[in-house]
């Protein structure tokens, strides 16, 4: 356990239907699910991706000249509620966007981190940029890694995150139905073969023509399901034990074991 982090950690996925290009309403719900988060306890809090506009193409440029403002009053939420937030919004980027996490920290800006894989089948290649570089976020509760929806299929970068120390990765997502299946399996399997914790925050409801599931989780190092959301707008907190899981790192040592120089 990294002397930086907090023994425990309340965290907390913030799931619910992202009104596509309504960014007042967006907002105006993440307030008050925030605050009652916080009330709850909660001190890392993630939102879905896109959480404040969605992926409203037709006006997305227009859009994202609003995210400076969103960020700097998510700083001044993240101070007065002493949180950690975590969820991506469309940063301007010329004639295309990035789709970006801001990791709010107590008032500071802890980190960014550009989506590195675009979701090419629904198009986001066209409209979006693509990151070139991963993050670790040092924050007041720790270290945390930051994976995007679609990146959660390319197990290489979470192993990067737990290798250079994430206790935990957060993955904010708006991942539709009917792929449910693939989702809950590959957090899972995620959080198993790098033994971290995994808070992930998906979207729900119709929003534009796709239908999403919801399923928030929150999922230990064993891989078992800590909380688990339903497909409605809904608020899941769990408590993260970081000595379980340097003890389950102990227990069964795979860093210790891996042969990188031969893979």
């Amino acid at each position: 356990m990294n002397t930086s982090e907090k023994p425990h950690i309340t965290a907390a996925a913030i799931q619910f239907n992202v009104r596509q290009g309504d960014v007042d309403a967006n907002l105006a719900y993440v307030r008050t699910a925030l605050a009652q988060v916080a009330g709850q306890g909660a001190n890392l809090a993630v939102l879905p991706e896109m959480w404040s506009t969605g992926f409203s193409y037709k006006n997305l440029n227009e859009l994202a000249l609003r995210t400076a403002g969103i960020v700097h009053e998510l700083l001044e939420l993240s101070r007065e509620l002493k949180l950690v937030i975590v969820g991506s919004m469309p940063e301007p980027n010329g004639d295309k966007v990035f789709n970006t996490v801001y990791v709010a920290d107590n008032g500071r800006l802890a980190g960014t981190y550009r989506k590195l894989h675009l979701f090419s089948l629904l198009g986001e290649d066209r409209a979006f940029s693509g990151g070139d570089r991963w993050l670790l976020a040092d924050t007041s509760i720790g270290r945390i890694g930051v994976i995007i929806c679609y990146d959660l299929r390319f197990p290489e970068l979470s192993r990067r995150l737990a290798l250079e120390g994430a206790s935990v990765i957060c993955v904010p997502a708006q991942w539709p139905k009917p792929r449910q299946e693939h989702w809950r399996t590959l957090l899972r399997a995620r959080a198993i073969e790098n033994q971290l914790f995994i808070v992930a925050c998906n979207a729900c409801g119709v929003i534009g023509k796709l239908d999403f599931f919801g399923m928030s989780m929150i999922i230990d190092a064993k891989g078992e399901i800590l909380a688990e959301a339903g497909e409605q707008d809904q608020q899941i907190l769990a408590e993260l034990n970081m000595q379980s899981m340097a003890d389950w790192r102990a227990q069964i040592p795979c860093f210790n074991d891996r042969k990188p120089e031969l893979y």
